[in-house]
């Protein structure tokens, strides 16, 4: 559990974010936990069990159909919580979500955050800005996936994941990240070789190294940006 004067060493945002008199309703429910490398959070058409505010690390929401295709929506990390439909009054997932990066945070209890929003109008202000900025994400993802050269999606995805860490260094392998932007592993690893060659990373077995974040975002163009603008505008800065 954690008590209202603990938050100050607390990284996530949105819990920044909560006034003290809704820090009530959400504080006393919260449990400190561990998320592991590829721990499932959500599992799609099935009963949404917690809410997890990420302090370290990046969970990846990924939309799966009747064919098992995949392909990453959305990602969350520390400006954020998972279990969206939550907020909008539903209890079942609709997407796969789990750990992309392994770190720490805070779950809340499924009934215990809708019991909260329920209860507190500023808090439920809050929380529907920040599933609004998850949305306007999912949106300029589609956008990026119809729209972008591999190159550009490449270089989006390294920026949105960057923004989350405490590092510049990204565990993550070609393997996973080609399952990520729904394209071929070869793809991936020819773009992270040009990557490479003009020196906007470093890559090792595992492990991405951000060198030139200014050259990435002019890869990306207009493929990134939005999203976090409108982040800003709607939670302010962090």
């Amino acid at each position: 559990m954690l008590e209202a004067h603990a938050r100050a060493g607390i990284r996530n945002r949105l819990l920044h974010k909560i006034s003290l008199e809704d820090w009530d309703l959400i504080g006393p429910h919260l449990e400190a936990v561990t998320l592991k490398d590829r721990q499932v959070i959500e599992v799609p058409t099935k009963p949404i069990t917690h809410a997890y505010f990420v302090e370290t690390g990046i969970a990846s929401v990924v939309a799966v159909d009747a064919g098992d295709h995949r392909i990453e929506v959305g990602v969350i990390g520390y400006e954020g919580v998972t279990g969206v439909p939550l907020i909008m009054g539903d209890n079942r997932a609709q997407h796969s979500t789990y750990m992309q990066i392994p770190g720490s945070g805070h779950r809340i209890a499924a009934d215990r955050l809708q019991t909260a929003i329920a209860q507190s109008d500023s808090l439920r202000a809050l929380m529907l800005k920040s599933a609004q900025g998850f949305m306007i994400q999912t949106a300029h993802t589609a956008l990026a996936n119809g729209r972008a050269k591999l190159e550009e999606r490449l270089a989006r995805w390294l920026l949105m994941a960057h923004d989350r860490m405490t590092s510049n260094a990204v565990p993550l392998t070609h393997e996973f990240l080609a399952v990520m932007l729904g394209v071929r592993r070869a793809g991936v690893t020819v773009a992270i070789h040009s990557f490479e060659q003009r020196g906007f990373i470093s890559a090792r077995r595992g492990e991405l190294t951000m060198v030139n974040r200014p050259g990435l975002e002019s890869v990306a163009g207009s493929f990134y940006g939005t999203p976090e603008v409108e982040l800003e505008r709607l939670l302010g800065k962090p």
